[in-house]
């Protein structure tokens, strides 16, 4: 099994304010698009050749995707939201379809280790299809997945957001040749549903693996393992960013210093540094943990490092700034001047004058000084947010605030816990986020003003 198809053409509309200018696919993870990441990972564990399914945004998934050597990549263009099994039928006349082939969705963010082991299980079985699973642990909730019921190492059935599933399925399956038939005639509806369950008219897979148990197939079952996330929602940049940040510094058992990068003596590094070609690690800095810096970037004069850390390339984190634990910064960014970011920030950001940024910052991002994130409600409670009309109760980054890209904010901007700003948008000096701010908009404060007559006769002159 050397030939994969790789799904990166959704709309991805529940991750807004981060689909209006790429595709979900294309998100960075750690300063790598998931989709390019995913993609490494196939070929590291022996595919040869993957057809990608594009549609919406095509171009950030291409561009994400562009020079990745050691693995044949071939596109497919499909229109509109047409489901998974449709996608899988578009990229098929581009594989060989007498041999064996993986599926996966390009949001899936997890280890070598399960892509590894998921392809030497495919490989090692004669069953039609095989798929990745993942048990629901609480407080996440079944009715949130596309739910499988294992047993024995196999799946029983298949359910659409199920309320009794103790696994979902992960979005990355096994299918031999006999599959094909079977999704070839998919309902264009997942038909295993819990009564009420209300699924969309779209051409799901995970339906057409469950017409192949119907048919008395087996279906092995293949465990994650340590992670996976599923990047449909915003807050899961920030658990998947988290999740790669703690594999990285886990494995980082020595320092690896390129012979054109310094580090001061007045530097204060208490865990082990990755640093790049041409980047300072400058005098009274202080590096809490673990720290991995690309090439060209300098962090000077002050910065504070937390522990497992991540700075792109040709970024300054200066003036005595905090960077928190499990935070990334990305390419060509500015952290300075005792800004504090704790959170994500893509490429191009911009945090200073003493602004406290708890969240994710989107691409170019132009954070106003003293802006400050609200990250505690006054009834301690995790907040609620409402994606597309459903109430949402995100485990990770429920009180963070999203700031989509190429927004801005003005002077003394305050958002509260959980809100989200839409891309093109900018908030004007000193008004505070209540709610989510659509893109394209600008808000300004409106104040009254009262007026009066003063002067040295109020002093007794």
């Amino acid at each position: 099994m050397n030939q994969a198809i790789i799904l990166a053409a959704g709309a991805g509309s529940r991750i807004w304010p981060y689909n209006e200018v790429r595709n979900k696919c294309a998100t960075p993870v750690v300063n790598e698009p998931a989709v390019r990441r995913l993609a490494r990972q196939l070929r590291e564990a022996g595919i040869r050749k993957a057809v990608v399914v594009v549609g919406m945004h095509a171009g950030s998934v291409r561009a994400a995707l562009h020079g990745l050597n050691g693995l044949e990549i071939a596109f497919v263009n499909v229109q509109g939201t047409p489901g998974t099994a449709a996608c899988v039928l578009t990229a098929l006349p581009l594989l060989d379809a007498s041999q064996p082939f993986v599926v996966v969705y390009g949001d899936v963010v997890t280890t070598q280790a399960t892509v590894s082991r998921f392809l030497e299980v495919a490989r090692g079985s004669d069953s039609a299809a095989v798929a990745l699973v993942q048990p629901i642990v609480p407080p996440e909730r079944r009715i949130d997945w596309l739910g499988a019921k294992v047993k024995n190492g196999r799946i029983e059935y298949v359910e659409g957001h199920s309320r009794d599933c103790e696994h979902r399925l992960c979005g990355v399956y096994a299918f031999s040749p006999k599959a094909i038939p079977v999704i070839q005639n998919n309902p264009g509806i997942m038909t295993h549903v819990p009564v009420g369950g209300m699924p969309p008219a779209e051409a799901e897979l995970a339906q057409s693996v469950q017409t192949l148990l119907d048919e008395g197939e087996e279906v092995p079952a293949v465990q994650v393992e340590d992670y996976l996330v599923d990047m449909d929602k915003p807050w899961h940049i920030l658990e998947a960013n988290r999740r790669v940040l703690d594999e990285m510094s886990r494995s980082l058992s020595e320092n690896r210093i390129h012979p054109a990068a310094r580090i001061h003596d007045g530097a204060e590094i208490k865990g082990f540094v990755v640093l790049g070609e041409g980047s300072e690690i400058g005098n009274r800095v202080v590096i809490e943990g673990n720290v991995f810096i690309g090439k060209g970037s300098r962090v000077v004069n002050g910065a504070i490092v937390g522990d497992a850390v991540a700075i792109g390339d040709h970024t300054r984190v200066s003036d005595y700034c905090l960077i928190g634990a499990y935070s990334v910064v990305g390419n060509r960014c500015i952290v300075g001047h005792g800004a504090e970011l704790d959170g994500v920030m893509f490429d191009g950001a911009y945090l200073y004058h003493y602004c406290e940024i708890s969240g994710v910052v989107g691409q170019s991002v132009d954070i106003g000084a003293a802006t400050v994130c609200g990250t505690l409600r006054f009834d301690d409670a995790e907040t609620i947010h409402r994606i597309k009309g459903r109430r949402e109760f995100p485990i990770h980054g429920a009180d963070a605030t999203y700031f989509g890209d190429f927004s801005r904010t003005g002077v003394n901007v305050i958002t509260q816990p959980g809100v989200k700003i839409g891309a093109y948008t900018c908030i004007g000096p000193g008004v505070v986020v209540y709610e989510d701010v659509p893109s394209r908009r600008l808000i300004l404060l409106k104040q009254e003003l009262i007026e009066k007559d003063w002067g040295p006769e109020r002093y007794g002159w």
